[in-house]
């Protein structure tokens, strides 16, 4: 009797979305799967999620320069083959990372897609696909933002908080007084309520629909206020009926005009303002005449000045996500695979999905 057995072969060909040119629209169609150089993995994507910049590389023409692209900025999936000289992961691992647009093999918005080897992460088991796809991008946009030296060089060119991480003991706890997020129920926001009370901040005071309060809460906030009742011009005085102690950070998630304006003037004279579009106040990196200052974070691990902070937060992140002090957003799945991207991309450029994440299933589509 002859013994019988199989090879298991990579695949060659895949799904993805793409974007034929610049300004062009996404179409669903086949690309190649590609194999990992040194330092690389390749990923099979179990789920990946939706984001506002995937609307801003289709509407505006930045971020994708060499055509065919693929978009996408978060992934999760099971680890199919690893590139030479790579230690930390292995076939069959789940594992969970962040995309970059320099090329197309590493947009997660397809079946499979390239991940480097130093910035990815272990998924618990605690944590499904879907949750552990939630969280790169608004994590490192919180952190990135939050977190350095600051004589630390940026990819905006601007300097840092020069606050300390708090998933090391030098800044678990370090900090005390108020912090205000505004947008606490962005994917965004949400991950910077849970660092700073990490960070020892407290009271957090934070904006959102009244429906989202529970939610803010659950991350971090000891207080909401509901935007749809209180403007942004009385926010300041709303957040002095909470606490008359300085606030000496403030993130602010959404950063249109009106907002940032807002929170310059609920920041207290040396204290640090975090925005996530470029600034109407302010210069990024310098402080202002009372000491003021303001950094535009850049939300991408991957650029050389990101690295080492990014570096650190994916060496330390399983650990924060089973210790429970870092939680996936919530989720929305969409059906069909990536043929569901169109209407979920719609949804979010008119205002539709708050307090959660559109996560598509690539595996899925027909």
């Amino acid at each position: 009797m002859s013994a019988s057995f199989s090879i298991e072969m990579s695949p060659t060909d895949q799904q993805a979305l793409i974007l034929p040119a610049k300004f062009a629209e996404y179409v669903v169609g086949p690309r190649p799967v590609p194999k990992p150089a040194p330092g690389f993995v390749l990923v099979k994507i179990e789920s990946t999620t939706l984001n506002p910049i995937d609307n801003v590389i289709q509407k505006a023409g930045i971020f994708i320069a060499e055509f065919p692209g693929v978009p996408g900025s978060e992934a999760a999936g099971t680890v199919e083959e690893v590139g030479e000289g790579v230690t930390n992961v292995k076939k069959g691992d789940r594992v969970m990372y962040q995309g970059w647009w320099t090329a197309a093999d590493r947009g997660t918005l397809q079946q499979y897609g390239l991940a480097d080897a130093a910035r990815i992460a272990k998924i618990p088991d605690t944590i499904s696909f879907d949750e552990a796809a939630t969280v790169p991008l608004g994590l490192a946009t919180a952190v990135l933002g939050l977190y350095g030296k600051r004589d630390s060089l940026t990819v905006t060119g601007g300097g840092r908080t020069g606050l300390t991480v708090p998933w090391e003991p030098a800044g678990r706890g370090a900090y005390s007084g108020p912090a205000v997020v505004i947008g606490g129920a962005s994917s965004v926001g949400h991950y910077a309520l849970q660092l700073l009370k990490l960070s020892g901040y407290s009271p957090i005071i934070t904006t959102a629909s009244g429906h989202n309060e529970a939610y803010c809460k659950a991350a971090g906030a000891t207080h909401v206020i509901d935007y749809h009742k209180v403007s942004y011009s009385e926010l300041p005085a709303a957040v002095a009926q909470i606490t008359t102690t300085a606030v000496s950070v403030v993130y602010d998630a959404i950063a249109l005009d009106d907002t940032q304006k807002t929170a310059w003037q609920i920041l207290a004279p040396r204290g640090n303002l975090v925005v996530t579009r470029p600034p109407v106040v302010g210069k990024s990196g310098e402080d202002a005449e009372d000491g003021k200052h303001l950094v535009l974070a850049f939300g991408n691990v991957h650029p050389p000045p990101n690295n080492e902070l990014g570096g650190a937060l994916y060496r330390a992140l399983p650990g924060l996500l089973v210790e429970g002090v870092v939680t996936p957003t919530a989720v929305e799945v969409l059906q069909s695979g990536l043929a569901g991207i169109h209407g979920g991309l719609v949804r979010i450029g008119g205002g539709n999905v708050s307090g959660m994440k559109l996560v598509v299933h690539p595996q899925e589509t027909a």
